[in-house]
């Protein structure tokens, strides 16, 4: 399950396009997968040193941008 609270749903609002289709390519990769209870080949998983987070910067502007909008 996927679960997004709306700071992440703002923030996959504002991302860049190639980085929005990036993340439904996996999104639905993974659910393909899981609906016909395949795993992942290995040569195709992702190292955790070569996992990238992608949403965080943005993730932290609109956190960000949301204090300081609630301080006014």
């Amino acid at each position: 399950m996927i679960y997004e609270n709306d700071n992440v749903k703002e923030t996959i609002r504002r991302v860049l396009g190639n980085l929005y289709n990036d993340r439904m390519f996996r999104i639905k990769r993974v659910l393909g997968l899981t609906m016909r209870q395949q795993i992942l080949p290995k040569e195709q998983w992702t190292e955790y040193e070569e996992d990238k987070f992608y949403l965080e910067p943005y993730l932290k502007e609109v956190i960000w941008g949301r204090k300081r909008w609630a301080k006014k």
